[in-house]
């Protein structure tokens, strides 16, 4: 039956590890030491699940398998767990599910839950507690899946594992993103407020299309002016974003766009943020810059927020930061899941790479780069272009992409990541 929990029993949980010499030490840890109810708010079992490293070697799980699977059938994995002494939890710390057909032979490369940052815990809960989570259709001709709660990799390091629960789900998550992105180059315009116009005309064309989210260029108060920073900064709350503002609120759409912010004597290349109710929802200051900009007196930012949006999480990008890996990576991390890149011009291959390599959705809109929108797969799902300027595409953010023989790199690519290694080299 739909929402009911599967039979997962506290005392069918076996020790596993690839080789005995690296195997872990197993313990169940004791109701007293424990947080307090499950994560479906039911009560808690007798005890938690133990696992510590006594070498950097050691790798291990609790594994168990749980039968009446229905393939096709929407599943919903969730989990606690609270670690000590650990200092790379998304490396050392796994929990992961294996599909099996009716022989107990694997049907797809397992899946990874991921950390659920934004779910608040039960009031009872300990705040060290953390939540993963994972929603998938299970594979058609799945008939059992085999739940590894793992850790490993970290020496002195020991994890608590509670309130594992498998249960079938009605449906499969499926929101849908209407976005649009926006070709504009104006020329010899007299001032920002007339170029700004220019891709206000687009805008309102773009209603047609019922967008959630629209992206403009970089500097659209620059372009086609012949002026300066100096010369077209305004602080944020400033005329453009309150024009822009009252298209986001006529079209019931967030839009991102590419300014020149002041506050006292610094001036940033931000990109700002509206609502659908026209207000300002956050801003971001462009973190690299090229030497050009900072010659033109230009200060960069110096982080990477995140946005939460009423359709999911947000990131913003501006222009050379494409040049760069890391504040992509960071974004992603952080929960990303579209990514809005207002750019003069830049590398396209980059473009491709960055949402590949971080599993998002980008959307850009430039003037001397493709203004385009790329799913995950770095497949092009609409561009716009002098001859036809409003773009649109659906973006199907739950959608999973499961690539062959590897599983769902979404989550498989962070658990396998290496930030140690880097930081270990970076402090030498």
């Amino acid at each position: 039956m739909a929402n009911q929990p599967l039979d997962i029993s506290a005392d069918a949980w076996e020790r596993w590890s690839p080789r005995p010499e690296i195997a872990p030490r197993f313990a169940r840890e004791a109701r007293e030491n424990r947080a307090g109810e499950g994560a479906a708010g039911g009560k808690p079992g007798p005890e938690a699940l133990l696992i510590a490293c006594d070498q950097a070697a050691s790798w291990g799980a609790w594994r168990q398998r749980i039968d009446g699977v229905q393939g096709g059938r929407t599943y919903r994995f969730s989990a606690l767990y609270r670690t000590q002494n650990v200092a790379h939890p998304l490396r050392s710390v796994s929990a992961q599910l294996d599909w099996l057909d009716a022989m107990g032979q694997r049907v797809r490369p397992p899946d990874f839950a991921a950390p659920k940052s934004d779910t608040a815990p039960p009031a009872a809960l300990k705040s060290d507690w953390q939540r993963v989570e994972y929603i998938t259709a299970a594979p058609p001709e799945a008939k059992s899946v085999a739940i590894d709660l793992a850790f490993g990799w970290c020496a002195g390091g020991t994890v608590c594992w509670d309130n594992i629960e498998l249960r079938e789900e009605d449906a499969a998550p499926n929101r849908v993103v209407r976005a649009v992105t926006i070709y504009e180059r104006p020329q010899n315009t007299p001032n920002a407020a007339a170029s700004v116009e220019r891709f206000c005309q687009h805008i309102e064309a773009a209603a047609q299309h019922r967008p959630d989210i629209i992206c403009l260029p970089e500097g659209i108060t620059l372009i086609g002016t012949g002026q300066n920073y100096v010369k077209v900064c305004e602080p944020l709350h400033g005329p453009t974003a309150q024009r822009l503002g009252e298209l986001a609120r006529r079209l019931k759409c967030y839009i991102v766009a590419g300014i020149y912010e002041r506050e006292g004597a610094v001036i940033y290349n931000t990109a700002i943020l509206l609502d659908r109710q026209g207000h300002l929802a956050g801003s971001y200051r462009k973190t690299h810059l090229p030497r050009e900009e900072v010659e033109g007196g230009l200060t960069p930012g110096d982080s990477y927020p995140v946005f939460e949006t009423d359709f999911g999480k947000l990131g913003i990008m501006v222009c050379w930061d494409l040049q760069f890996p890391e504040p992509w990576r960071a974004l992603a991390l952080a929960g990303a899941e579209v990514v809005l890149l207002p750019i003069w011009g830049g590398s396209e291959p980059l473009a491709y790479a960055r949402a590949i390599e971080n599993h998002i959705f980008l959307v850009s809109s430039s003037y001397d780069m493709k203004s385009f929108i790329l799913d995950p797969t770095g497949s092009v799902l609409a561009e716009a272009k002098k001859e036809a300027p409003v773009a649109f595409a659906e973006l199907h953010l739950d959608r999973k992409v499961l690539q062959p023989w590897l599983g769902d790199m979404k989550t498989r690519t962070w658990k396998e990541r290496r930030p140690d290694i880097a930081q270990s080299t970076l402090d030498t």
